[in-house]
């Protein structure tokens, strides 16, 4: 049996004509950017996502910059952010001139550890993005609150979390400004790049839409100095449709991680996701551990499953942040997370059959 990591088939099969149908409209409208197809986005996703407004953003990473900058981040500011999250959150501050401050995660959750914070800020530290990795909400009332001690701003990332809830409240509605990627391999995914910030400040929202289109809100005046980061008609146009969806797509992923924990939960030889009580997982990802890991990636690509490892290299030990001055066991969770994280294939159009398969040569692979 061959199983991908990663299948667009299945889904986007199921919604062809739907698709097909919104782009014909799409190009007979004439109209490209900044049109009413990315309005009616907006609209759609800040009702999924009980919010005020959206900003749809060219792509994730440019919406956690927009962010920052509408928070007027800037060079001798710090931001605190988990030791083990993608490179894109890092990545942003860095060109904002700010400096980025990690701290350690959950060894459980694989989430931004609360009582971690306090001692990471300095008079320097203005703001923390907590990240809602794999799919699962971070413990936003408690980072919230210790924002709020410290008159500290806060901006989700919340490119892998579509949908999930911290104590019945949706992600990407805790933060000041909030930050998404819609990039095609997420749970709601456009067909190329795409991005969005959240936010229920009127005057942030008004603030990332000047700085997404040039500074302007009038067409040929500027009133600071902007960027062309745009989420697209196009875009837009397929992210209306995918929207319908997102729910019935999330249930269907977490059917299967729990056919995965049925399955994998008399495995002592590796270490399955946990959830937090008061907190939802989407399923972005399905992470399991093992000092094996390697081996047992190597053995199920034999057996034809495709697996990913998200992620091999700490931020703190990139090549690109080696000016920060960190070595090897300064962020020692981030380092073993690294070191023994598997990601399984998970997503929407999978069967049971597929499942047990991938279960089945992970038991045989320990016996």
């Amino acid at each position: 049996m061959k199983i991908p990591f990663l299948s667009f088939e299945l889904l986007h099969s199921a919604i062809r004509p739907e698709m097909v149908t919104a782009f014909e409209n799409f190009y007979d409208s004439y109209w490209y950017v900044l049109g009413d197809r990315l309005v009616e986005f907006e609209k759609l996703y800040s009702e999924f996502n009980q919010i005020k407004h959206t900003v749809g953003i060219s792509n994730g990473l440019d919406a956690i910059y927009i962010a920052l900058k509408t928070l007027e981040i800037q060079a001798g500011d710090e931001v605190i952010m988990p030791s083990n999250t993608f490179i894109a959150t890092v990545l942003a501050v860095s060109y904002t001139g700010a400096t980025p401050v990690f701290v350690e995660p959950n060894l459980e959750t694989y989430l931004l550890e609360p009582t971690k914070l306090e001692a990471a800020i300095t008079s320097r530290t203005k703001a923390i993005i907590p990240v809602h990795l794999y799919g699962q909400a971070c413990q936003m009332d408690e980072i919230g609150a210790i924002a709020n001690r410290f008159g500290l701003k806060v901006i989700e990332d919340n490119a892998q979390a579509h949908g999930a809830l911290y104590r019945n409240r949706m992600t990407g509605t805790f933060g000041d400004i909030n930050a998404t990627s819609f990039y095609p391999g997420k749970n709601l995914g456009a067909l190329g790049d795409a991005g969005a910030i959240t936010t229920q400040d009127d005057s942030l929202a008004s603030k990332a839409k000047m700085l997404r289109n040039y500074g302007s809100q009038q067409k040929y005046r500027h009133d600071v100095i902007g960027y062309n980061m745009r989420m697209d008609e196009l875009q837009a146009t397929f992210l209306s449709v995918k929207l319908n969806y997102l729910n019935e797509w999330t249930e269907k992923r977490m059917e299967i991680a729990k056919r995965y924990r049925e399955q994998l939960i008399s495995c002592k030889s590796i270490i399955l996701p946990v959830v937090h009580p008061d907190a939802t997982h989407v399923y972005h990802l399905f992470v399991i551990r093992t000092e094996r890991r390697d081996k047992l990636q190597e053995f199920l690509q034999e057996n034809g499953i495709g697996t990913l490892i998200h992620y091999p290299i700490p931020p703190h030990l990139q090549k690109a942040y080696t000016h920060l001055g960190y070595v090897k066991g300064d962020f020692p969770i981030a380092e073993e997370l690294a070191k023994t994280s598997l990601s399984l294939p998970i997503w929407p159009g999978m069967n049971f059959n597929q499942v047990d398969y991938i279960s089945d040569r992970i038991k045989s692979f320990f016996t």
